[in-house]
C-alpha cells in the first residue's frame, strides 16, 4: 500500500471506532508510539504493547459523545490528521474534549511511528 492508502485506511478504521482492527492491518511489529512529555506510556514499542497501551486507554471510557477525525495530509513517507474527541471517562463528573494531532510514518506499506502532540492532563494517583 502507499502512504496515501495507508493513512486512508487508518482515518476510515479510526473515525468507525476500529482502532484494534487498525492496528492489525496497519502497524509494522516494530511499531513505535510517542506521546507528549508528561503522558503516561511516554513511549510504547511493539504491537503488543500497543494493543495493552489501547486496550488500558479504552477501559477508562465511559463513553464517547463525540469524534471528529480530519482528512489526512500526505508527503512522502509521512501523513497526519487531527482527532477530536468528547469522552465521559468512567467516574469523571463531566465529559472532557480531547483534541490532538498525529503524524505518521510509513514504511513498506505499514506504519512504522506514531507521534501525538496534545496537552496532556495531570494525572491521578
Amino acid at each position: 500500500m502507499t502512504t496515501q492508502e495507508v493513512a486512508n485506511k487508518l482515518v476510515k478504521l479510526c473515525r468507525q471506532g476500529n482502532y484494534e482492527q487498525a492496528i492489525k492491518e496497519l502497524y509494522s511489529p516494530e511499531i513505535v508510539s510517542v506521546e507528549p512529555e508528561g503522558a503516561p506510556n511516554r513511549i510504547v514499542k511493539g504491537l503488543e504493547a500497543i494493543a495493552i497501551k489501547g486496550a488500558t486507554f479504552e477501559s477508562k471510557i465511559e463513553k464517547i459523545n463525540k469524534r471528529v477525525i480530519s482528512d489526512p495530509i500526505v508527503a512522502e513517507n509521512f501523513f497526519s490528521c487531527t482527532m477530536c474527541m468528547n469522552i465521559q471517562f468512567k467516574g469523571a463528573p463531566m465529559a472532557s474534549d480531547m483534541d490532538e494531532v498525529c503524524v505518521y510514518t510509513v514504511r513498506n506499506g505499514k506504519i512504522i511511528k506514531e507521534e501525538f502532540f496534545y496537552t496532556p492532563q495531570p494525572q491521578m494517583a
